[in-house]
């Protein structure tokens, strides 16, 4: 097959590939005695079909399929002798439309090369990172959260009405049209106030309640509800208070400990200031990691390809718009056009990614089959009940994949790179590590 160049501008190429009738028809001719020896037609024994025959019955189909494998071969043979990688699905089409059999086959190819990315001394890439310890105070006020969460209630002074946060300790009979239903009455039951347990109404007639005293609670069903025979009912629950009571936190002792597994309050701190330690490291990771792409942004230059830039660019202001237009759920909306800075960002973006694949292509860096496996079951649990049919779903998804292989492979390049850079270490408070974390979401 011929090749001609007919583009060379920058990134951008263009090739003009001719299929001569003489080289098709001998791939077609090929096929047809490769197959010759299975085929079976009326009136011939298996394999004694004439080649004219053969030619007219299947012709068409083989030659279509020749054409196909010959433009595929040579596409193949050429990027393996330039060496070029499209940074998309080149293009291709025929330039004769009115072909006909006998006639050359005229194919134009076109596509963006990747650029060549220029090699960095990664010991020459400084980098900081910011330490926190848990200290006590931390552990302090994590400990006081705890005991929230494992509040108890007292009993209020005689008299004290009720208010919300407050529990209340209740028996009742709900009726509809004068007569009780099935599953409205308990008694002794705990309630708290402003909690939004019961169906809307219910609790706030019951601020200001004191012990002892009865009250008629008129409340609607939902038309929603769950239980049709009582969906947009009306209903009057008769209500005896029998205790008011007020929150109070747990004491942090041994037996607050206990509950939440840990054998005494000393370990239930060193377990404390190991969690808050790990999500300290987490977000000084962040930190790190944009530092450390802020860096590799200003130590690089090389050409984009412009089609990448453009498909980024449309990306992010597609996403920018959905955040700002939360209420437009699907994608019928008008077209979304970047901006300027939508531009110098997809840029960015495109150059960091470009540069990081090659880091790791050379770095042999690899996503393995359980860091894959993995990611996969912690997506999974976001819908329950359905773990198996999405780890399916992901399995024979090869775009779902690459979304879940991407942001691994990332990670583990940043932390080769990190490896080998000069890193610094600076100890910093909780309150400068979240103003930190808080001005990447600013930039």
């Amino acid at each position: 097959m011929q090749v001609t160049e007919t583009l060379n501008e920058g990134l951008k190429r263009a090739y003009e590939l001719i299929l001569t009738a003489e080289e098709l028809d001998a791939k077609v001719n090929t096929k047809l005695k490769e197959a010759q020896p299975e085929v079976e037609m009326k009136g011939f024994r298996k394999g004694k079909v004439p080649m004219p025959l053969l030619k007219k019955q299947f012709g068409q189909r083989i030659m279509g399929e020749s054409m196909q494998e010959a433009i595929d071969e040579a596409m193949s043979k050429h990027f393996e002798d330039s060496g070029d990688r499209p940074a998309l699905q080149p293009q291709v089409k025929m330039t004769n439309e009115d072909w006909k059999e006998g006639d050359n086959v005229a194919v134009e190819m076109s596509y963006e090369k990747l650029p060549d990315v220029p090699e960095l001394d990664l010991s020459g890439v400084e980098i900081e990172k910011l330490v926190v310890k848990a200290d006590d105070s931390a552990v302090d006020e994590a400990l006081a959260s705890l005991a929230e969460t494992a509040q108890d209630f007292k009993d209020r002074k005689k008299g004290t009405k009720a208010k919300d946060g407050d529990q209340i300790v209740i028996d009742f009979v709900g009726k509809v049209d004068g007569e009780p239903f099935e599953g409205g009455s308990a008694e002794d039951y705990p309630l708290v106030l402003g909690s939004n347990s019961f169906i809307p109404g219910f609790e706030e007639q019951l601020v200001g309640v004191k012990a002892g005293e009865e009250k008629a609670v008129e409340v609607s069903f939902p038309e929603e509800y769950g239980a049709e025979h009582l969906a947009g009912k009306a209903a009057v629950f008769d209500v005896t208070v029998k205790a008011v009571k007020e929150p109070v936190a747990a004491e942090v002792d041994d037996e607050l400990a206990k509950k939440f597994g840990a054998e005494d309050l000393a370990g239930l701190k060193a377990q404390i200031a190991e969690r808050l330690e790990a999500e300290y490291s987490g977000a000084a990771r962040q930190v790190m990691k944009r530092g450390l792409l802020d860096e590799l942004d200003k130590l690089v230059s090389f050409d984009l390809p412009p089609a990448l830039v453009d498909a980024e660019a449309g990306q992010i202001a597609h996403q920018l718009w959905h955040e700002e237009n939360p209420e437009v759920e699907g994608h019928d909306h008008p077209s979304v056009e970047p901006t300027e800075e939508h531009r110098t960002l997809a840029e960015r973006r495109v150059r960091l990614g470009l540069l990081l694949a090659e880091i790791g292509q050379k770095a042999e860096v690899e996503v393995t089959d359980a860091e894959m496996t993995q990611a996969i079951m912690s997506q999974a649990r976001q819908y329950p009940g359905q773990e198996r049919a999405f780890f399916d779903f992901v399995r024979q998804n090869q775009q779902m994949q690459q979304q879940l292989r991407a942001p691994i492979f990332e990670d583990k390049v940043i932390d080769h790179i990190a490896a080998q850079a000069k890193v610094t270490e600076k100890e910093v408070t909780k309150d400068e590590l979240q103003a930190a974390v808080e001005a990447l979401d600013e930039e």
